[in-house]
């Protein structure tokens, strides 16, 4: 067995730090766009998603995405449960020697934030209980399996749709980005709208924190697509340079879209068409060159601005654009691989596949479609039943008295911003004598 390799190790483990940093970003993303009553909540929502899916990897996570397939592309076995016989073994998928304890660090954080990401579409309304139950549930139910469809493994191998249909997903634009945001969809539908939607209007109660969000988010997005090409090389090079332009230029776009609907270009517009294009480069990064990585992030700001008030004209309340951003960012990404792709770029890691615009036809966009609606009606329909599930037996919306007065004080006990007023006189400068109970003003 040749020596490890050291330089695409360290960039594997980088980029797994990285990623792990996008689930801190989305929670600021989030919680800057929440009200004020709600944002340790959403803070929490994200934060507890890491803990959780965590302890599920190293469990049997890891093992049913990852090993070697056994029922015809469908799920993975039980090799590596608990991450036994991880240890001292190499994976070889990009021809390069590195552990596979590193690949698995790496594809956990990927499965850390694709629940994460559901939940901005139940903001403010969710139990935390609830909320832990789904995840568990959800994670193994769907996650698991779908990333065991999608993802590339044992030396290239890969489930249903890497390995037989043959649709291109480098980064997870249907694993992560369609399957959160159809789970999402799914969600939203089975709480309801909040009280007050969409008469009410439920605007970000700190824009600040969503740029700062959207900021980490795009920079932990590097390590996101091109740590996927699992070593230091041109393949991960065209990655990150396709993950810049398109981020940039969807912003662009979606900022165009605003200034010609409403008149005005926004904070958050910029945040947002940043993140859809973030979103819709990931399937894409490995398989377009820069020029058409542009069109592409245009393309994607433009319709994810336009797709994000479907929710109005639907009637279904997605809080946070969890749908118009992932469900149809992912999707519109996946799909444009079927027009744009370059042999040139998928050559890099010896695929051989081109889209329409480069004469192959319209087998490529044939398979992309197929993932898309493969996964999101999987996601959809199995969110759906468990959502259902547990409403009928433990409850998944608070009631409306806690919805109104603020999701954080029931649910956590704690408010994000101290906003009682400085007391005068002694009282602002004298410390007090006898020591006062945590969250009193809570309680009280």
């Amino acid at each position: 067995m040749p020596p490890i390799n050291y330089g695409d190790t360290a960039w594997v483990l980088a980029s797994s730090a990285l990623v792990l940093l996008m689930t801190p970003g989305l929670a600021l993303f989030y919680g800057g766009m929440v009200r004020t009553k709600s944002v340790l909540n959403m803070l929490m929502m994200n934060f507890v998603t890491i803990s959780i899916v965590s302890v599920l990897w190293v469990a049997y996570g890891f093992s049913l995405s990852f090993t070697t397939d056994k029922f015809h592309g469908l799920i993975g076995g039980s090799d590596f449960f608990g991450l036994r016989g991880a240890f001292g073994a190499m994976t070889t998928t990009t021809g390069h020697q590195t552990p596979v304890l590193a690949f698995a660090a790496f594809q956990l954080m990927f499965a850390i934030i694709t629940p994460a990401l559901i939940s901005g579409a139940i903001a403010d309304r969710a139990k935390f209980g609830s909320w832990i139950i789904f995840v568990i549930l959800w994670t193994t139910i769907v996650y698991f399996p779908v990333a065991h469809w999608v993802f590339f493994f044992d030396n290239g191998h890969g489930g249903w749709i890497a390995d037989h249909l043959k649709a291109l997903d480098f980064a997870g634009g249907t694993a992560v980005h369609v399957n959160a945001g159809a789970a999402g969809l799914a969600l939203a539908i089975v709480l309801g709208k909040r009280h007050g939607w969409p008469r009410e209007q439920h605007k970000p109660h700190n824009l600040p924190l969503v740029l700062l969000g959207a900021a980490l988010l795009w920079f932990g997005w590097f390590g996101f697509n091109a740590g996927s090409a699992l070593a230091a090389n041109g393949l991960a090079s065209v990655a990150f340079v396709n993950t810049q332009v398109a981020t940039a230029a969807a912003a662009i776009g979606w900022l165009v879209v605003e200034r010609i609907r409403y008149g005005h270009a926004t904070t958050l517009g910029m945040a947002s068409g940043a993140v859809a294009g973030l979103v819709g480069i990931t399937p894409a990064c490995a398989s377009v060159n820069p020029g058409w990585a542009v069109l592409l992030g245009l393309i994607t700001g433009a319709i994810c601005s336009l797709a994000i008030s479907l929710k109005y004209k639907l009637g279904f309340d997605d809080s946070l654009d969890v749908v118009g951003v992932h469900m149809v960012g992912g999707a519109t990404g996946a799909l444009l691989i079927g027009f744009l792709a370059t042999k040139t770029v998928t050559g890099l890691s010896g695929g051989t596949a081109e889209g329409l615009f480069y004469g192959g036809g319209l087998n490529q966009l044939g398979r992309q479609a197929v993932a898309v609606v493969a996964v999101g009606g999987y996601s959809f329909v199995c969110t759906y039943v468990i959502a259902k599930v547990l409403d009928k037996t433990m409850g998944l919306r608070v009631d409306r008295e806690v919805e109104l007065a603020g999701i954080d004080a029931a649910e956590h006990a704690e408010s994000g911003y101290d906003l009682s007023p400085v007391g005068a006189g002694h009282a602002a400068t004298k410390p007090s004598t006898q020591a006062a109970p945590v969250n009193a003003e809570v309680n009280a």
